[in-house]
């Protein structure tokens, strides 16, 4: 078991996911006494009986006043067993791209929902874009149960809707938990509650202690892009050529045989060098230099790999992609695409088609995407990338489309067809 979770919530507004950041941040006693003090008198300045935890997140004076959160706060917390990352996003439709942002790298997100108010649209959408982006575990978090007034029933409702919608969208049984909670009182974040005795299951803790993550579910060889090409020239290291970077999958050793792409020429790892010293190896989120056996033409962009499951360059390819843009994306748009340490020039095809997250259809050849909306286009680049399918690597699959003029990022793309995987039901 990996002892660093990376994780994020997700929900609709006012479902209380500041609250219960705020409650595990301070159940995880990873809030300094100042801060709390800070949130009491704020607190009682609002009129309340209880500290406001959600205060403890929602940093911007302007969030405050408005009682929503609107960008991607990264959160830090540990307990005994395991240490946390967590992405708390916002609940807007219109900052789908924040959750696109915040979920991207996560290994279980928390998605919340009121009680009151159950399964709605927005909690669909949600859980459609998780899928997309390949998250493994699923938390439905059933916030607000002290405000119901029969919590059993209404929360084996949630959970068998719940159930329905992750099943169809691919899920496992068993990467899917649903706990009643309150985030207000604490109720199952921590502490068991006495207040819930229709359900045996973990606290929210718990289950974030102990639940299997693999910190790389779907396996492949080495792929290190590289970053930066490392020549001293110096009289102590005249012949240093060093190749910089972070290993994106796999791992890597001395006398590994590796291949350079996309020129596909063959050598063998030397060295692998850190600020710290030498390593024996380097597995996936490590960044350092390797140094090669040939003196190979290699560069900003290029891509390191095993070559037993090395991938074939592309430059023509199907994706997968939530628009970010208030500008539609229409057929024929000349942008930038960025993947790992690349960036090249990248045409738009053709939008194949629109995905309704709602209905889980397509509608075939829409003449846009539009702000939020989930699409597979044809994508034509000027240099080829080195890429896997999005649902065999996260980190090799994913690219963003930028806007060459102004630098903003477009959109965030999947190589491959990750709608159909849904569609079929096949496992996340």
């Amino acid at each position: 078991m990996s002892d660093l979770l990376r994780l994020a919530t997700a929900g609709s507004v006012d479902d209380g996911k500041s609250t219960l950041v705020g409650r595990l941040l301070y159940d995880t006693k990873s809030v300094l006494a100042d801060q709390i003090d800070a949130v009491t008198r704020a607190s009682v300045d609002k009129g309340l009986d209880t500290p406001d935890l959600s205060l403890l997140v929602d940093g911007l004076r302007a969030e405050r006043e408005q009682g929503i959160t609107i960008d991607v706060a990264y959160r830090y917390f540990a307990t005994p067993k395991r240490s946390f990352v967590l992405a708390d996003t916002p609940g807007h439709v219109q900052y789908t791209r924040n959750t696109v942002s915040g979920a991207s790298t996560a290994q279980l997100v928390i998605l919340l929902v009121d009680a009151r108010k159950g399964v709605i649209s927005q909690t669909r959408k949600h859980a459609a874009v998780l899928a997309l982006l390949g998250v493994p575990k699923l938390v439905l978090a059933v916030n607000k149960i002290d405000l119901v007034e029969d919590p059993a029933t209404v929360f084996a409702d949630i959970s068998r809707e719940f159930n329905a919608l992750t099943s169809s969208l691919g899920w496992a049984a068993e990467d899917v938990l649903e706990i009643p909670v309150s985030a207000l009182h604490g109720d199952n974040v921590a502490v068991r509650s006495e207040n819930t005795p229709y359900y045996d299951g973990p606290t929210l803790i718990e289950h974030l202690e102990s639940v299997p993550v693999d910190a790389e579910p779907h396996r492949v060889g080495l792929r290190f892009p590289v970053q930066y090409v490392i020549r001293p020239r110096t009289a102590e290291f005249p012949d240093y050529r060093g190749y910089a970077g972070q290993v994106a999958a796999g791992a890597v050793r001395p006398g590994d045989e590796v291949v350079v792409l996309p020129s596909g020429i063959r050598t063998t790892v030397t060295r692998i060098d850190t600020a710290d010293g030498e390593l024996d190896s380097a597995h996936a989120g490590r960044s350092v230099t390797l140094l090669l056996e040939d003196d190979v033409d290699i560069s900003r962009g290029d891509t390191i790999a095993s070559p037993q499951d090395a991938p074939e360059p592309i430059g023509d390819f199907e994706a997968t992609v939530c628009w970010l843009a208030e500008k539609p994306l229409r057929p024929g748009a000349r942008l930038q695409l960025k993947h790992g340490t690349r960036t090249t020039q990248a045409i738009v095809g053709a939008i194949v088609e629109r995905f309704d997250e709602q209905e889980l259809t397509t509608e075939q050849s829409p003449e846009t995407l539009e702000l939020n909306e989930i699409g597979k286009i044809s994508v034509r680049v000027a240099d080829p990338i080195v890429a896997d399918d999005y649902r065999v690597n996260r980190h090799t699959g994913s690219f963003l489309l930028i806007d060459p003029a102004g630098g903003n990022t477009l959109a965030a793309g999947l190589v491959g067809d990750a709608i159909a995987a849904i569609e079929l039901g096949q496992p996340v």
